[in-house]
């Protein structure tokens, strides 16, 4: 078996990620060594008795900003841990994380994952500690958590060995930057809407060239800004 691609998370709230990461193809995936995650409680580096991560921002303003020290500390524990891997802020500031992203982060010795909270980290430590930022979308979340997860569901696919059929990561949306075909199953007919007969006809050339066509159909539809430089 190839070696287990390994992601650490760092939050203030692990318990978060609980049964995310045990049910589905991600709990399959771990149970089958292909990928460990380990989730690290950014409290635990905290110093005080209270175990503070968090206070108020210098100059004013609503809410908290997380501390740099229990951050850093988690930080340099994760990097010791694993040297090589980038150490991402999941942030709606970051960029924005695409297929293409997904397929190269598949490719890095591990990564180092970093869910912000109140209104994000110390700009210290974005700028000496962080290797990279990246975005799930042009909105805001109460937390980096559900981007982690993203993250990890996306990139988890593109591991040896996790899909059973790796021709699955290749149809899929976005792969060749499009959106993906139409899908039917059983039964031919379902309440008098029938699957196209050309699905049934057998002729793998016509049926990929349909499949194409309805691809390019769908993205000119619903995405047609992933078509501006075609």
């Amino acid at each position: 078996m190839s070696q287990s691609f390994k992601i650490r998370i760092l939050t203030l709230f692990p318990e978060f990620f609980d049964s995310p990461l045990s049910t589905s193809l991600t709990g399959k995936a771990i149970e089958r060594g292909h990928l460990e995650v380990e989730l690290v409680d950014i409290r635990d580096f905290a110093t005080d008795k209270h175990r503070k991560c968090d206070d108020i921002p210098y100059g004013g303003g609503a809410g908290m900003v997380m501390k740099p020290e229990p951050l850093v500390a988690a930080l340099e524990d994760a990097r010791e841990a694993l040297p090589d891997a980038p150490r991402i802020l999941l942030t709606p500031q970051g960029e924005p994380f695409e297929q293409a992203t997904s397929v190269s982060l598949a490719d890095e010795a591990g990564l180092i994952l970093v869910c912000g909270r109140y209104e994000g980290i110390d700009e210290r430590v974005r700028q000496n500690w962080i290797d990279r930022e990246i975005s799930i979308g042009d909105y805001v979340l109460t937390g980096g958590e559900v981007a982690a997860l993203v993250v990890v569901d996306s990139v988890m696919r593109h591991l040896p060995g996790v899909l059973g059929n790796q021709e699955s990561v290749t149809e899929e949306s976005f792969s060749e930057g499009m959106l993906e075909y139409p899908q039917y199953t059983r039964p031919r007919s379902f309440r008098g809407h029938d699957v196209p007969d050309i699905l049934l006809s057998g002729h793998h050339e016509n049926i990929e060239n349909w499949r194409r066509e309805k691809a390019l159909q769908r993205t000119r539809e619903r995405r047609p800004d992933l078509l501006d430089d075609e």
